[in-house]
């Protein structure tokens, strides 16, 4: 096997032979982090091959050009302490972030269902990689390492070898190649095509008449040429070239079911300019240098294809009678061919286009561009840091199949995700094998396990937003179809029991359904619960219409109409009266937005009660009369919640803490503990019926909590 002729693998072990070759592809200017991250890890790992290994990553890093961060993090790599991020800054947390890939080095291998599209959960783990790192260059330094250990695993057993060339060929050279790191990508592809399939590696290599070496000088040569033909004829442009390497070489044949004798592009330079019609020019420049060969010309200038690719394309029998392939495109076409629609990487890995995806490879090829522009690694450096992929989170079953959700989904999300029925079925969730919270935000890199019933429903609580149960339009979609398949009856049931269960908790009685069911604009009563059995009504649209109609939804009462009289401070009017003493009755205690009635006693003015107040039964009806709250928009008022839960040490600190989520103002609390129980009274101000109501649902969900309702 003699492609691979210059292996590179660091050996030395000392601290004299690292310190002489880092300076050899440092630049000059370069600050002193990186030789002091060299006698950290020095000094942690000792003479040894892990240290050796560091040292030769951070070489690799150093020829990419990304700053002396990302040289001290290689060096760092696997070194520990508590000081560690303090005394190194940002390479510090480059490097906790290269150990925290390893992660994902585990998860390529750990995949234990292999009924699961290959391809997908590749593409997924790629994915993956890339959400869950905050400076690109973590990526980049792995990428380093494991060409490294690619360099070095000659040595290796040949399963540890097969295993670090699988992982090469499916994860990381295929992360190299869309960020445009093609030295990388090259080198990572012929060792892992090497050692997975040697025979066949070593076929291609003895048919190349000529080493890597001299293929480079060839094309050198070549380049020289043609920049001086087109020189005399006055067009600027840049020529580069490349020798195919021979996992390239095999990938091409076959993907085009060619033979070797059919390749024409083992060696091939590219050529850059202005304008199109210089393209053009220089393809007469070559075919007047070189013979062209017959049916190997392509003209995607004028016939692009289908990804909007343009390019001229030409073989031709260069110097010493070799085939040679020449690549002819404008400056800007270039830029679409490698950052637009038509990138390279796409085209070479195949699978779905996802534009939104695509473009933020694109971004991130821009930024790798960009670095060498510019002199200062300082100017740079924060360009890296990136959140281009923290829209999605990608977590793990415990099969090991990658499931991307959006931001903020949790496990009942990841349920439905996986299937429906585990969806319908989820009661609980272990998330790295702890037991969390169904409403618990998952993050990158989790792997989660449901617990299911063993038969099962969704709980109409996921559909309430103030819980935060379900978070994808998918989960919800699911479990609204759920609630709608039901029988009718059933539904008309479930919306009746939902409604009272409403009403109790809110504190309010006396509903008129069939008005009800007109805000809601449905024709009768029965639709209207059938609508809210199967969850076409939410809670929160239930409680905008318990609002009197044409009134705003956001407010708890009414805001009072314009009275010609002088202004009242009471919070009540009785129609016909001026102002008058009122006192609001202890027996029901209203407040709004309760239906009152007023009461007219012998000598103490008026008491105003809550119109299904058990004491008016009993009174003279002749003085009963109408009354209704006068209020501001946005006033708040003193509600009672009454709440019993299984007694427990720290109940009072969780349900103070929903409390104070919402911004709540706590006038009074009042605990009592009655054996196994805890009986609490809370007067807290609210401005909103949907704050009560939000309240209301948040306090239900807090551990041990049995009833909870308006007092």
């Amino acid at each position: 096997m003699t492609e691979i002729t210059k292996p590179r693998c660091f050996e030395a072990t000392d601290l004299e032979s690292a310190r002489q070759a880092l300076a050899r592809v440092l630049p000059v200017a370069e600050n002193d982090l990186p030789w002091r991250a060299l006698a950290h890890a020095y000094q942690q790992l000792g003479p040894g091959a892990e240290f050796a290994h560091n040292v030769g990553a951070a070489l690799i890093v150093a020829e990419l050009r990304v700053g002396a961060d990302a040289v001290a993090a290689a060096l760092l790599y696997g070194c520990t302490g508590a000081e560690f991020e303090a005394e190194f800054g940002a390479a510090g947390r480059l490097a906790r972030g290269v150990a925290a890939m390893a992660r994902i080095e585990a998860l390529a291998a750990s995949a234990t269902d292999k009924t699961l599209d290959h391809h997908a959960q590749l593409e997924a783990l790629r994915q993956m990689v890339l959400a869950m790192v905050e400076d690109i260059r973590v990526v980049l330094v792995k990428l380093a390492e494991r060409t490294h250990a690619l360099r070095c695993a000659a040595k290796s057993a040949e399963e540890e070898r097969r295993a670090l060339a699988q992982q090469a060929r499916e994860l990381f050279a295929p992360l190299a190649n869309r960020l445009g790191v093609w030295q990388i990508k090259w080198e990572m592809e012929d060792w892992a095509f090497r050692y997975l399939e040697p025979d066949t590696y070593r076929s291609i290599a003895t048919r190349l008449d000529e080493k890597r070496a001299d293929r480079e000088a060839y094309i050198a040569g070549v380049i020289d040429t043609l920049q001086g033909e087109m020189a005399l004829h006055g067009i600027h442009g840049e020529i580069s070239g490349r020798p195919k390497h021979i996992a390239s070489i095999v990938n091409k044949m076959r993907r085009k079911h060619l033979s070797f004798d059919q390749l024409y592009d083992i060696r091939a330079v590219r050529v850059l300019v202005k304008h199109e019609i210089d393209c053009y020019t220089v393809l007469g420049l070559v075919h007047n240098l070189w013979q062209p060969i017959p049916g190997e010309f392509d003209d995607y200038i004028s016939q692009p294809k289908s990804n909007d690719y343009r390019s001229l394309h030409t073989a031709v029998i260069g110097p010493e009678q070799r085939a040679l392939e020449v690549q002819i495109r404008t400056f800007d076409m270039h830029r679409h061919a490698e950052l637009g629609v038509a990138a390279h990487w796409r085209y070479k890995e195949g699978g779905r286009q996802d534009p939104q995806y695509e473009e933020k490879i694109a971004w991130l090829r821009r930024i790798l561009e960009w670095k060498d522009d510019v002199a200062d690694s300082s100017e740079f450096t924060e360009q890296f840091r990136t959140e281009l992929f923290q829209d999605q989170v990608y977590v793990i079953t415990p099969q090991g199949r990658v499931i991307a959700l959006d931001r903020g989904a949790t496990p009942v999300d990841f349920a439905y995700a996986v299937h429906t029925d585990l969806g319908h079925r989820c009661r609980g969730a272990k998330v790295n094998g702890a037991m969390l919270p169904l409403n618990t935000p998952l993050e990158n890199g989790q792997r989660v396990e449901i617990v299911t019933a063993k038969e099962g429903a969704p709980s109409r609580d996921w559909l309430n937003p103030a819980l935060g149960y379900l978070a994808t339009h998918r989960a919800r979609s699911k479990v609204r179809a759920w609630f709608r398949q039901r029988d009718v009856g059933e539904q008309v049931n479930l919306g009746r029991s939902l409604l009272e269960k409403e009403l109790k908790r809110l504190g309010i009685s006396d509903v008129n359904q069939e008005k009800l069911a007109q805000r809601l604009k449905f024709g009768k009563v029965e639709e209207f619960l059938a609508a809210l059995g199967r969850g076409d009504v939410g809670q929160r649209d239930l409680v905008n219409s318990l609002q009197e109609p044409g009134k705003s939804a956001t407010e708890l009462a009414p805001a009072a109409k314009p009275r010609a009289r002088p202004p009242s401070r009471n919070p009540v009017t009785i129609p016909g009266l001026g102002d008058v003493p009122l006192t609001l009755a202890r027996c029901c205690k209203p407040r709004p937005p309760d239906p009152l009635l007023a009461y007219t006693t012998v000598g103490r003015g008026v008491t105003v009660h809550r119109a299904d107040c058990a004491a008016l039964k009993r009174a003279n009806p002749a003085r009963v009369m109408g009354a209704e709250w006068v209020l501001d928009a946005g006033a708040a008022f003193e509600v009672d919640i009454r709440l019993k839960a299984f007694d427990r040490q720290g109940l009072l600190r969780d349900v103070s803490d929903v409390i104070a989520k919402d911004k709540l103002d706590v006038l009074r609390v009042n605990t009592e503990s009655r054996g196994e129980y805890a009986h609490m009274q809370i007067t807290v101000r609210i401005k909103e019926l949907q704050q009560l109501s939000r309240l209301l649902s948040r306090l239900q969900h807090v551990q041990n909590v049995i009833e909870v309702r308006r007092g």
